[in-house]
């Protein structure tokens, strides 16, 4: 199968992660996977939520949107309309990956808030914002303990997402819009830099997959995730 990229079924988008572009943030990221574009930028809150408080932890959130230009078509900003299903599933993903790789406890008294906001959507803007996100996340812990103001350095795990797809019968990695829209299941995967699994998101558009296709979708998961990890370290400059 010919994908309209011209790329291989096993080969990711080309990706760019800019460090910190925003000079305000505790930590910032643009991440770049094709032609979808997300600004992610971390804040550092020396307050946590209600629930956390005297819990010897500190917390992780998310926030997601899009700007009312990211796709084809305008969409309202969601300040006007209020926030969609779609919008507070994606930004609970995003929380839930990024605590994933930390430990809270070295975060105890703090909230760290990553923002991720979409410039550009051409497909995997979820998976993207993860990656993305996680990197902001990472730069806002240096921050918080070059400040002296953290013990221990909260990062334990380095995590990353992307998208698998079938389409046309073919599992295929990292999905652009055009893909996404055609293919037969869609799917999210979540990892670890030590190949552990976060989250699996699966959906069969038209027509149930196997057990087998499932086991061809993580395997593909798994290289690409290894490979944006690897950009990760190299734009944070770590071994």
């Amino acid at each position: 199968m010919a994908r309209p990229s011209g790329r291989q079924p096993d080969e990711l988008r080309f990706v760019e992660l800019i460090i910190n572009p925003n000079k305000y943030a505790e930590g910032s990221c643009l991440i770049k996977c094709g032609d979808t574009h997300v600004l992610c930028t971390a804040t550092v809150e020396d307050k946590v939520p209600v629930w956390v408080k005297n819990t010897g932890q500190g917390w992780i959130t998310a926030e997601y949107g899009m700007l009312p230009r990211a796709t084809g078509v305008r969409t309202d900003r969601e300040a006007k309309k209020g926030q969609s299903g779609r919008t507070q599933e994606i930004q609970r993903l995003i929380g839930r990956a990024l605590r994933a790789g930390a430990d809270l406890r070295a975060l105890d008294g703090f909230c760290i808030k990553i923002d991720c906001d979409v410039l550009q959507a051409d497909g995997g803007t979820r998976t993207a914002s993860v990656t993305g996100g996680f990197v902001a996340l990472y730069l806002a812990c240096q921050y918080l303990k070059k400040a002296e103001k953290i013990k221990k350095f909260p990062i334990t795990q380095m995590v990353a997402a992307v998208s698998c797809g079938i389409v046309q019968g073919v599992p295929v990695l990292d999905l652009d819009y055009m893909e996404d829209s055609n293919a037969g299941t869609d799917s999210n995967f979540v990892m670890t830099s030590n190949d552990m699994l976060i989250e699996i998101q699966g959906t069969a558009e038209h027509g149930a997959f196997s057990s087998p296709e499932l086991t061809a979708l993580m395997t593909l998961a798994q290289k690409g995730i290894r490979e944006l990890i690897e950009k990760q370290k190299t734009a944070l400059k770590i071994e």
